[in-house]
């Protein structure tokens, strides 16, 4: 069912939890692919009930930003969680979430602002905020869906280490179910933002995987020295390419790596055609 109303979702939640019901929570900015999938499925498989949220936060942009046009499909986001067994979509508004009128006169104040030192860092540095925003929205998510689960991509990976420290400081009784990228054949990770490529562009994007297959292979074969790993990308980057950050850090701290092991994350960020990609792979 689609709701867009927090009243109405707490309703039928307070339903499912009298009868016991356990609850997933997959949260979406919508325009779903089969990344996005991957999670609903992941929990209709663990969950008696899911719920998909498909939002498209306006305080997690920055600004020039592309928020006016994210691309947004609810009608096809429906009948795709329909198809693969969620319960409700839940769809609110803006205004729904934070209040009539709050873009225009910045009145919303109660933020949940995470540590600095997980914010200052890959995609923190030129997205000044948009860990504020995105914290934001998942813990009032968390607050109106009050969910068992929540599910979350491997793609965005400083975005789940983030979140598994706001549930963690906030003890907020929900349990994180991380779960794989999910890639292309060509192995380009899935994102919104492919949309945006061109056949060219998709293309040009491909190199973003596979140098960091290659730094995995690199390692795999016995190299750890990080500034080998990193000028081996270069073979594999071309004018088509604006490389923001290519970093080795800590899987559990985002701390930054002297030497290469298995609680390494290989981040990057690229831009490809001026659409901005990101991707990880862990070493281990």
């Amino acid at each position: 069912m689609l709701l867009h109303k927090i009243s109405d979702v707490r309703e039928q939640i307070k339903a499912w939890k009298k009868t016991g019901l356990t609850v997933g929570l997959v949260p979406t900015m919508g325009a779903l692919h089969d990344g996005h999938k991957s999670l609903i499925k992941k929990s209709v498989e663990k969950c008696e009930k899911t719920v998909v949220s498909v939002f498209v936060n306006p305080i997690q942009f920055c600004p020039g930003e592309d928020l006016d046009k994210y691309p947004r499909t609810l009608e096809a986001d429906e009948k795709l969680c329909n198809d693969l067994g969620a319960d409700i979509v839940f769809a609110p508004s803006p205004a729904e979430m934070y209040g009539e009128g709050h873009i225009l006169s910045n009145d919303f104040l109660t933020y949940v602002i995470p540590p600095f030192f997980y914010t200052n860092k890959l995609c923190g540095k030129s997205r000044v905020g948009h860990f504020d925003g995105v914290c934001t929205v998942v813990n009032k998510l968390f607050n109106i869906v009050q969910p068992d689960f929540a599910f979350f991509g491997k793609k965005d990976m400083q975005q789940l280490i983030i979140l598994k420290k706001m549930v963690l400081d906030l003890n907020i009784p929900v349990q994180i179910v991380e779960c794989p990228i999910v890639r292309e054949p060509s192995g380009l990770a899935l994102s919104s933002r492919n949309k945006y490529l061109s056949e060219e562009g998709k293309k040009n994007a491909l190199a973003i995987s596979r140098l960091l297959f290659n730094i995995k292979s690199c390692y795999n074969n016995g190299i750890n020295d990080i500034k080998a790993l990193s000028e081996t990308v270069y073979s594999f980057l071309d004018n088509n390419h604006a490389l923001e950050y290519l970093e080795f850090r800590d899987r559990n701290s985002l701390e930054e790596k002297t030497v290469a092991d298995n609680d390494t994350i290989v981040f990057i960020a690229d831009r490809v055609e001026n659409v901005r990609l990101i991707d990880n792979i862990e070493l281990s």
